[in-house]
């Protein structure tokens, strides 16, 4: 036998159903509602550019790279990971596992296929809630430092970094950290954001290649 929804979550799954933005992602045929915060930072900052090479962190179920792949053209590279699967996108290569493993970051190097750096880094990684406040914020915060650590590595001087953080504890640290490394930093609050939600995105440009 089935067990019964909490309260908790059956108000957000009701809630989730009413959303004009979940709504429009599927009239449209997008994987998920997050689409439309990727559409609006790139509307604004215009990150994404044909002949990029670009990884997208925590990309399950992949929306923001099927957004993403036609703006980067036929010479474009866009390579997903997640450690949930994630059905195909065409001329997306997806790697399922944890890029902190050896094997994963290997399999990344693969399909670059010689090419050393990346143009732009999308993370869009968040914890499983738990509901503790301080336990939450402190492993979204240790997801933050994950993919700047992989940017480091990985990008190419000059290159950019997209991430979903949430502000509280560790964020300020967080921003400073990022702002020793690129050239600017910029906070964005997409109108897809749930107003109360502490989800913001941080736009950092400009790679000094330390």
């Amino acid at each position: 036998m089935s067990r019964k929804r909490s309260a908790s979550s059956s108000r957000w799954l009701a809630e989730h159903e009413k959303d004009l933005h979940v709504q429009r992602a599927r009239e449209l045929g997008y994987r998920s509602r997050a689409v439309f915060k990727l559409e609006e930072i790139q509307r604004k900052d215009q990150i994404l550019k044909a002949g990029m090479t670009v990884v997208d962190l925590g990309a399950a179920p992949g929306g923001w790279s099927q957004m993403a792949r036609p703006l980067l053209g036929k010479n474009g590279t866009l390579i997903a990971l997640d450690i949930l699967p994630m059905a195909p996108l065409k001329d997306v290569t997806f790697i399922q596992g944890d890029f902190r493993d050896t094997a994963c970051l290997q399999a990344v190097e693969a399909a670059l296929k010689g090419r050393c750096s990346l143009d732009l880094v999308m993370s869009d990684m968040a914890p499983n809630v738990s509901g503790i406040g301080v336990a939450d914020q402190a492993a979204a915060i240790y997801l933050n430092e994950l993919a700047m650590d992989f940017a480091q590595q990985h990008l190419r001087p000059k290159g950019s970094l997209l991430m979903k953080v949430f502000d509280g504890d560790g964020f300020d640290g967080l921003r400073q950290a990022i702002r020793a490394r690129f050239a600017s930093v910029t906070v964005r609050k997409p109108t897809a954001s749930r107003p109360r939600s502490r989800e913001l995105y941080l736009l950092a440009r400009n790679f000094n290649g330390v």
